[in-house]
């Protein structure tokens, strides 16, 4: 039985199978995504969506969908899907599915009438390319499929309208055509590995709706260009391939290259093997030399501080260093040009923001841990003392050290922290003084210098490290037993608000705080933060607090950290438990990982959301695959295998969601 499967009584449901939506990547940064049903719901889904970065740095839309109809006895079954004005869906494909299936490749399973066909599909992974599959199962007459392209040529930012700029001509290509509707953009070829027909029928397809967009405030209607259509004869038991790329393939060889896609990639058969695959999407190699992670999809690039939350989960827990090693040697001379002052890296985004270092020297600590200290010595320690003395400096632009030893961050209004929202380019969680989980992160950093060069220690550092110990203590514990989350430098004003920034005080290898506060802190969190899907980012006692996500962008921007969820934080926290817990905190960690693996069947199939809503059911928000998220429910199966063999606990599988 498959791991991830839907059956026609869901897929019928278009309530809950629009919900639901995939994305497949490549190395690239292009993609495939839609809903499950194969209805697009946002501007940003596509069956090839590509960076155009002659165009600009968004990716861009080239094909949106690709209508299939079955033909049978000259009668046409259109198993396609579109919404219009009115919540009218036409046609309704969705009634004919009987099975979508995610295992290897996602796979859709039709029945119109005496027909059974099953559509495949994957996305090449270091080339531009969806290969569509199309195998008849059943048949008891000759059987035809029509494909019909719907083309965009657009900013995934942007919509299609009906224009008299597009160029509709088009050429040939082997076993294809190929279309290219704007200047600048790259061709399209579309072929097939059998002979057909292509039938010339251009048309506008007018006043598609993505509901998605509607609900988000923004522009939500747009027209696209149907050249025509390709017809080819299927018999029973064959299988056709379908190819949209922007290079040109050899139509022999499709079926051999569908093949190989599909040989190496991982099976979705448990929680684990979900993550890694999701965790592999967000690899992006744009040549042979480079490497990131994208910190979500489908709307975000590559940013700094997810990069580097992200990276040990998604790369050396996910069984995979070689990419660690290669995000490394491209991040760091980037991270050390802008040290230099030599210039700030235009393919990292937020890379010059103040806590970027702390989090870099908590990625090598986990590389520590994961390898081991000499190891990440001998590769990394340069870097590592080059870092800390940049902060001891005092050079960066709005960070610097304060007398009494902690890290002060200043700016203009706008964000500092990974509490990034913002309207009209000012924070909506305006955090500016001592922040508690930079400061936490700085003690985390000096102890960790400490431990991997002591040759490099001096006298002045430890009465530093001492001064900043005693300075977190006197500046952040309250008497209610939580941390304050910032406090701004020479006031006796102090931030109240019960957020989860407090976690990485009780969570990193080096706490300046005793265990008994720490246990307070931790105590706190649980009571008024924690939720199945992981910590609220405000508690719902404290003013402010906004737990539903939805709606306009201001409103969206409003809840990001008033009371949304985040899952990437339950890494921190269950770490903390760990520590504090022990072997009882086993058992708490798992039934928490076993409400997660049921997200894996809903927003992001697969993958795990960007958000939540901070009250229940908890629904999915934000990106529906988020690097971070992933990347840390990664470690957490790493800290948890590491308790139950530290405490000789038998390590059972985590129960699967059926």
């Amino acid at each position: 039985m498959s791991y991830l499967k839907f059956d026609r009584r869901l897929m019928a449901n278009l309530d809950e199978s629009t919900q639901r939506e995939y994305i497949r990547t490549n190395r690239k940064g292009a993609y495939c995504c839609s809903s499950i049903v194969g209805c697009n719901t946002r501007k940003y889904h596509g069956v090839l969506v590509i960076p155009v970065p002659e165009l600009s740095e968004n990716n861009h839309v080239l094909l949106s969908s690709l209508d299939l109809t079955i033909v049978q006895h000259g009668v046409p079954f259109n198993v396609g899907i579109h919404e219009y004005e009115g919540d009218i869906f036409s046609p309704k494909g969705h009634k004919y599915i009987r099975e979508y299936n995610v295992d290897i490749a996602s796979s859709t399973t039709y029945r119109v009438g005496g027909v059974v066909l099953q559509k495949e599909f994957l996305f090449c992974h270091y080339t531009n390319r969806m290969l569509q599959r199309y195998t008849l199962l059943e048949a008891h007459s000759r059987t035809t499929l029509r494909l019909s392209p719907f083309l965009a040529f657009r900013d995934v930012k942007m919509l299609t309208h009906r224009n008299d700029q597009y160029h509709g001509d088009y050429g040939q290509a082997k076993s294809g055509v190929t279309f290219c509707l704007y200047p600048g953009y790259p061709t399209l070829y579309l072929q097939l590995s059998k002979a057909h027909n292509f039938v010339s029928d251009p048309h506008w397809n007018e006043r598609i709706e993505y509901v998605k967009e509607r609900e988000r405030g923004y522009e939500y209607t747009e027209d696209l260009y149907v050249p025509g259509y390709f017809e080819v004869d299927i018999e029973v038991g064959e299988s056709i391939y379908f190819s949209a790329g922007v290079e040109e393939a050899d139509p022999d060889t499709l079926a051999q290259l569908f093949a190989e896609e599909r040989k190496i990639r991982t099976p979705r058969e448990d929680f684990r093997s979900c993550l890694l695959n999701a965790a592999l999407q967000f690899y992006y190699r744009p040549d042979a030399t480079h490497g990131y992670l994208l910190a979500g999809y489908p709307w975000f690039g590559v940013r700094a501080r997810d990069l580097f939350i992200a990276l040990p989960g998604c790369t050396i827990y996910a069984d995979a260093p070689e990419r660690f090693y290669r995000i490394m040697d491209t991040v760091l001379p980037d991270m050390r040009a802008f040290m230099r002052q030599e210039g700030i890296s235009k393919e990292i985004r937020n890379i010059n923001e103040g806590d970027i270092g702390l989090w870099a020297i908590w990625t090598l600590q986990e590389y520590a841990r994961w390898s081991s200290l000499p190891d990440m010595v001998s590769r990394y320690g340069d870097f590592l003392d080059e870092l800390i003395h940049y902060y001891l400096r005092n050079v960066h632009p709005n960070l610097r050290i304060d007398d009494n030893g902690l890290c002060v961050m200043t700016g203009d209004g706008r964000p500092l922290s990974w509490m990034d929202a913002k309207i009209n380019g000012q924070a909506v969680v305006r955090r500016e003084g001592y922040l508690v989980e930079v400061n936490a992160l700085w003690y985390n950093a000096l102890c960790f210098y400490r431990e991997a060069l002591p040759q490099k220690w001096t006298p002045e550092l430890e009465e530093l490290l001492s001064r900043v110990q005693q300075s977190f203590c006197d500046t952040f514990i309250n008497q209610h037993g939580y941390l304050f989350d910032y406090v701004p430098p020479h006031t006796s004003w102090r931030d109240w608000s019960v957020r989860p920034n407090m976690v990485f005080a009780t969570s990193l290898p080096y706490s300046p705080l005793p265990k008994a506060t720490r246990r307070s802190v931790l105590e706190i969190i649980t009571r008024e933060l924690r939720t199945p899907k992981g910590l609220r980012s405000l508690s719902p006692k404290s003013d402010g607090y906004q737990p539903q996500c939805h709606g306009t962008q201001w409103q969206r921007e409003q809840s990001y950290y008033n009371g949304s969820v985040w899952p990437w934080l339950l890494g921190p926290y269950f770490e903390a438990c760990i520590k504090l817990y022990g072997r009882s905190a086993i058992s708490f960690i798992e039934n928490t990982l076993i409400g997660m693996e049921e997200e894996l069947q809903q927003h992001g199939v697969g993958t795990v959301s960007e958000l939540f809503d901070g009250n229940p059911p908890f629904k999915g928000r934000g990106a529906i695959s988020f690097a971070m998220s992933v990347g840390e429910l990664l470690r957490s199966l790493a800290l948890l295998e590491e308790a139950k063999s530290k405490y000789d606990t038998q390590i059972l599988p985590i129960i699967r969601y059926e």
